[in-house]
């Protein structure tokens, strides 16, 4: 890849940092198309979010940013417009940056999320789904889940309020799927799916009882590093179907061209 004056930046803002590896999966396909953009992992911390998204509304040669962990629910009243779909979910992950400043954010993990899952084999109308996590990244899993036809829906977060919260949310724009709260007990369902960090840092606990899944459990991560979490190891050991994290971020790839207006038109 060729980094010149002329070649579009697009910043991936996150905290920690070193877990990143979209922005190499998507200089690959950046540049295996010709098109003359890069992009880099910018590490900040929560405090500095104001500050920083306020530089970038200045950096005439920034396309735009992605947002992830913990970022994607705060940047939302930092940016001046959402598509519909992100003001749904009240999640951003990534933001067009157009020439003179102005942001617009969109939401495009639950639809890369469902298309990876599809890429996977893995299909979600009619089945009964336990999805783990309801921060930004679960908030757009979750309606995306209930968009593509799932029978039912339950939501397990350490803070059963924010479930809670979110379940309500889902039940309200898809009334077709049976969404609540509940525990993390994966006994039952056809497919699970881990919305959370747990799983990227050695040490972290599993987020359900491994031991409770049958063999014609699917089970699905957002999380791209590692690859195989522990989760997804257990998963397999057992005779599970599985997705990977890095799915949801390839499948995101024409949606993310078409925000950033490259080669074809905004939505």
């Amino acid at each position: 890849m060729k980094i010149t004056g002329r070649t579009g930046i697009l910043l991936m803002l996150a905290d920690p940092v070193a877990h990143v590896v979209g922005s190499h999966r998507l200089n690959e396909r950046f540049d295996a198309e010709g098109h003359d953009i890069a992009v880099s992992p910018l590490h900040v911390s929560p405090p500095d979010l104001p500050l920083v998204i306020g530089a970038i509304r200045r950096m005439q040669n920034v396309r735009g940013f992605g947002v992830t962990i913990p970022h994607k629910i705060d940047v939302l009243p930092l940016l001046d417009a959402t598509t519909p779909r992100a003001a749904l979910v009240g999640a951003v992950n990534f933001v067009r940056r157009d020439g003179d400043g102005r942001l617009t954010g969109d939401n495009l993990d639950g639809t890369g999320f469902v298309d990876g899952l599809a890429h996977s084999g893995i299909t979600l109308r009619g089945r009964r789904v336990l999805q783990i996590g309801a921060g930004g990244a679960g908030r757009a899993v979750a309606f995306a889940i209930a968009e593509a036809g799932a029978a039912e829906l339950v939501v397990h977060n350490r803070t059963r309020d924010r479930a809670a919260s979110l379940a309500a949310d889902v039940a309200a724009a898809h009334p077709h799927c049976r969404t609540v709260a509940g525990d993390n007990d994966p006994r039952g369902f056809d497919v699970v799916v881990n919305t959370t960090s747990m799983g990227m840092h050695a040490g972290d606990p599993l987020p359900l009882p491994t031991e409770h899944l049958g063999a014609h459990t699917d089970v699905a991560e957002i999380i791209m590093t590692p690859e195989i979490t522990p989760l997804l190891a257990a998963a397999q050991a057992r005779g599970c179907r599985v997705s990977l994290g890095k799915s949801m971020l390839d499948e995101q790839y024409k949606l993310l061209k078409a925000l950033l207006r490259i080669g074809a038109a905004a939505p």
